[in-house]
């Protein structure tokens, strides 16, 4: 891990750079270290990794930590500082640089990297809320449980294994091909159809209240911050005719139970889990935006 020093001229920095932005927008990169050396003093860590990325992060001192890098850096710092309890009293601060910017723009840092390594220098500390589930996993943004994927068919043509993975029976290359040149033209083939989503059965519960139970399908669960110490919970039913309407709920407390499903939180996903709740810490971490915003 490379780190330089610059010389100090207001406020002590500690600039880590991911090494997937390094790799992706060198130039990005080399702008944002040259406004944030020439508005701050500076000492920039260069990780090749995971390990040393917590490392710099770990022996930033007294040092405003500031993370170059997208969306996934940023999750990374902040369920780095959680995990050693060190949120609370830390300001973080993003200049954006990659590919999957959106979580830091709804945030409201700028994606331009001269605006953003501005607002580093100039802006203000926002405190925001924090979703925290029971394996210490965080959630800067929004989480969502999608509809489940069915398992492949069971034993039959469409469901057979690739005749390059079944050793010593090439035959059934050539049974598959005459299955596949026997379908009617206008009805479409199996053997490459992709199973679709399916609903799942999950039960749903906000501050301990049901929303959904088991017995209702769903489609999909969304959870998102609302007001402040309070997240908002969507749950969109399977549709039978008429469109069903979604049920609606706010709380500090969201637990999802039932089949194993897997979620995505922020832009990470997770599981399959049987069962996750998640809390929603009010004011749990500070992060710098432009003045104003």
């Amino acid at each position: 891990m490379a780190e330089v020093a610059t010389s100090a001229t207001s406020e002590q920095l500690l600039v880590v750079v991911d090494p997937v932005a390094r790799r992706s927008d060198g130039e990005s990169v080399r702008i944002a270290k040259d406004v944030l050396g020439a508005g701050a003093g500076m000492k920039l860590c260069l990780p090749d990794g995971p390990e040393e990325f917590a490392r710099a992060l770990a022996r930033r001192g007294s040092r405003r930590p500031v993370v170059v890098g997208d969306d996934r850096a940023l999750i990374r710092a902040v369920a780095l500082l959680h995990r050693h309890r060190e949120l609370a009293g830390c300001a973080l601060s993003v200049v954006p640089v990659g590919g999957a910017l959106s979580l830091a723009r709804s945030l409201g840092v700028p994606t331009g990297t001269v605006a953003a390594a501005r607002a580093v220098l100039d802006g203000v500390e926002r405190r925001m809320d924090l979703m925290v589930d029971d394996s210490d996993g965080v959630v800067l943004g929004a989480l969502r449980i999608p509809p489940l994927r069915p398992a492949p068919a069971g034993p039959g043509p469409e469901a057979a294994q690739d005749p390059d993975d079944v050793p010593g029976r090439p035959w059934l290359r050539t049974c598959q091909y005459l299955v596949r040149t026997l379908v009617p033209a206008g009805r479409p083939s199996r053997l490459a159809a992709a199973p679709e989503p399916g609903p799942s059965r999950l039960r749903v519960e906000v501050d301990g209240e049901t929303l959904v139970d088991l017995d209702q399908p769903v489609e999909a669960v969304s959870v998102a911050p609302a007001a402040a110490g309070v997240a908002s919970v969507e749950v969109r039913p399977v549709s039978v005719g008429a469109e069903a309407s979604p049920l609606l709920a706010r709380g500090r407390t969201v637990t999802v139970s039932g089949a194993h499903f897997r979620y995505r939180a922020d832009t990470v996903v997770s599981g399959p889990v049987r069962t996750r709740t998640w809390v929603v810490r009010e004011d749990a971490w500070g992060l710098t935006v432009p003045a104003g915003r």
